[in-house]
């Protein structure tokens, strides 16, 4: 690859009070008019993502993470609240400001297959990012795309000339990961990347991304709503409810002491190959209430086997119970040395 072929203009210099922080997001609110009244999608959700890590956000149907996804590279704007990237308030840009950030941010998208132009050549839709940045010769551009195709496991020289809808989903996905990653992007979101995916598919795309965050220093979040996925590919994990934050841990933590009753629930979800094996997490009951109207204090309360009366008054918040490990509950869960669950006032 020649020098030539140089990465994107950034937006900006890094913060230097946050120096190991790629993504802040503070108190992140997104609303949507319905009818006469208005919805939050995200309420009140804060976080970050250092450098070189990935953070799973995971949660049931309607929770809020694609919205919130969505939010971090400002495709959906915040009805309130701040996105930082590298210390940049990502609200506070100008249009040129953030069109010029975005080449260091990418997001691949849920659907594969409809986030890929149906009447472009994969050559040409792998190529964007640097037609549009004005990025090396065309020669350059069309060593990058080999590049990048060979990368994730497409041949150039049998795909470069085909369109999207004579892929499989699995492929259209692989391609659409070499896009995001043509312009050199610091920062990769991933919404639902595998959720439309076979297993087996599942698995070779989820070890991709894998290689390519280590051949390519990335700073990954990873959206899915399933616990199983997200534990093989984050070092920390962000459980959403109805819009807000209930969990934040290390991956292996979650994994081996829940506090959280809906994250004990989704637990309880995961699939087990063995017929015998017995879970000791209760499993989740009841309706998802609806965003229009959640209830009162804590919006899982109306699921919660463990609700009591200071649950219907009284809004929980994030807080940690141990180093790292935050959760918004009332009563949180300690793991007794039988495995069997209790509650402990916050």
């Amino acid at each position: 690859m020649t020098d030539a072929l140089t990465d994107a203009p950034a937006g900006g210099s890094v913060d230097p009070s946050t120096p190991n922080s790629v993504l802040q997001v503070e108190n992140l609110v997104v609303e949507f008019r319905s009818g006469k009244g208005r919805v939050q999608a995200v309420t009140d959700v804060s976080f970050e993502v250092k450098k070189g890590e990935t953070l799973g956000l995971v949660g049931e149907s309607g929770c809020g993470k694609t919205t919130t996804g969505r939010a971090l590279v400002q495709v959906q704007k915040a009805t309130s609240g701040t996105v930082r990237f590298n210390g940049q308030d990502l609200g506070n840009l100008s249009g040129r400001e953030l069109r010029a950030l975005r080449s260091k941010m990418q997001m691949i998208f849920q659907d594969p297959i409809s986030s890929l132009n149906p009447r472009r050549r994969i050559r040409d839709i792998v190529a964007e990012p640097l037609v549009i940045w004005g990025i090396g010769s065309k020669a350059e551009r069309e060593e990058r795309v080999r590049t990048m195709l060979e990368a994730v496991g497409i041949d150039p020289d049998t795909a470069g000339d085909r369109r999207p809808q004579e892929f499989s989903g699995g492929q259209c996905q692989r391609i659409s990961i070499a896009r995001a990653l043509m312009a050199k992007p610091s920062l990769l979101i991933c919404d639902e990347p595998v959720s439309a995916l076979d297993v087996s598919v599942q698995a070779q795309i989820l070890n991709l991304l894998a290689d390519l965050k280590a051949a390519f220093g990335l700073t990954m979040v990873f959206i899915a709503h399933d616990l199983a996925v997200v534990k093989n590919v984050s070092d920390r994990v962000a459980v959403m409810y109805l819009g807000k934050l209930v969990e934040l841990t290390g991956s292996d933590e979650l994994y081996r002491s829940p506090a959280h009753p809906y994250t004990e629930a989704l637990m309880a979800s995961i699939p087990e190959p063995d017929p015998d094996h017995h879970s000791d997490h209760q499993a989740l009951t009841g309706e998802l209430p609806s965003p229009l109207n959640p209830p009162s204090g804590c919006r899982f309360r109306t699921r919660c086997p463990y609700a009591q009366e200071r649950c219907t008054s009284e809004e929980p918040l994030l807080h940690e119970i141990s180093p790292g490990h935050q959760v918004a509950c009332h009563f949180p869960l300690i793991r007794e040395s039988a495995g069997t669950a209790a509650t402990v006032p916050a």
